[in-house]
């Protein structure tokens, strides 16, 4: 880790912008572009990982395929290679020397103060070591005054700079409470997500989740899924009450940044069942297990 003030980099950090390796301390960009002015950007959040056969990036073409459909959605054009991305971003991580680390590709938009669609793209790849984003701890949640935004103010599934002030929001408010993180609605008053991390809890030794259509559709959440029908767990998706989150056994969130993290309360209250025993707990070591390309931990049996 960094010994400056600044976790990200330093003197010696390289990130990859436009075509080219270049050092993060001099490299700049344009004050008057729309997304430092809008917001009008796209970018992906991945990890990498040491494993027993080299550093590993975990799922590195869905994410950019997921950052070239959020382009799309939002009329951003996307003229990257994807392999070709992979590959820099391979070499990111051993010009760095990281091998457990974050990679943040953005593709961001040149000077433009109307409201019309860019004038030219731009796109950066960087890379630093970072722990675990929500901790190791059980998480204490309440839900948030904020709720999600309604899926035809904006493109929902789109992982867009812009819709994460409504993340921001609801986490400060979090905190400034006392408690570790949020949980918000969507528009008609039904669970929806974290602010960065995906909802899943359980109930009688079934596991729910909150349907597409309202929520980020996380890769890490497509991971768990394929997870569970891996580890014949029920798994319901659907629209799912307060009530019902209120009433369940066990709950976590999962993320690429959180990867999977149980939860010990919403809004003080404590869910019954130990984590230790949950299957937000099997899925956890099943999940570390996978990024880690071990075989199936015998816990889980």
């Amino acid at each position: 880790m960094n010994t400056n003030a600044n976790p990200y980099y330093n003197q010696d950090t390289l990130l990859f912008s436009n075509g080219e390796f270049k050092k993060s301390l001099t490299t700049t960009t344009d004050l008057y572009g729309q997304t430092l002015h809008y917001g009008y950007g796209a970018f992906e959040g991945i990890r990498a990982y040491k494993t027993e056969s080299g550093t590993k990036i975990f799922k590195a073409k869905e994410h950019y395929d997921r950052l070239k459909k959020s382009c799309e959605l939002i009329n951003i054009p996307f003229e990257y290679d994807i392999d070709e991305l992979i590959e820099k971003s391979y070499e990111l991580l051993a010009l760095n020397n990281l091998t457990d680390a974050y990679l943040r590709p953005i593709v961001y938009c040149a000077p433009n103060m109307s409201l019309s669609k860019p004038t030219g793209v731009n796109i950066m790849i960087c890379a630093w070591k970072w722990g675990t984003y929500l901790g190791d701890n059980l998480l204490n949640l309440c839900v948030s005054t904020y709720c999600r935004p309604h899926p035809k103010s904006i493109k929902i599934e789109a992982k867009v700079c812009g819709h994460y002030i409504n993340s921001i929001l609801a986490t400060n408010e979090a905190k400034a409470k006392g408690f570790d993180e949020a949980l918000l609605l969507d528009t008609e008053a039904f669970v929806a997500e974290g602010p960065g991390a995906n909802l899943f809890f359980e109930k009688n030794g079934e596991l729910f989740t909150p349907q597409l259509g309202n929520i980020l559709p996380g890769i890490t959440r497509a991971t768990i899924i394929e997870l569970c029908k891996e580890l014949d767990i029920k798994l319901h998706q659907g629209k799912y009450s307060l009530e019902q989150l209120n009433d369940a056994d066990a709950a976590f969130y999962c993320g690429t940044a959180a990867e999977v993290i149980g939860i010990k309360s919403l809004d003080k209250k404590e869910f019954p069942l130990e984590w230790d025993n949950s299957l937000g707990k099997k899925l956890q070591i099943a999940y570390k297990n996978l990024v880690l390309e071990k075989e199936l931990s015998s816990q889980l049996n």
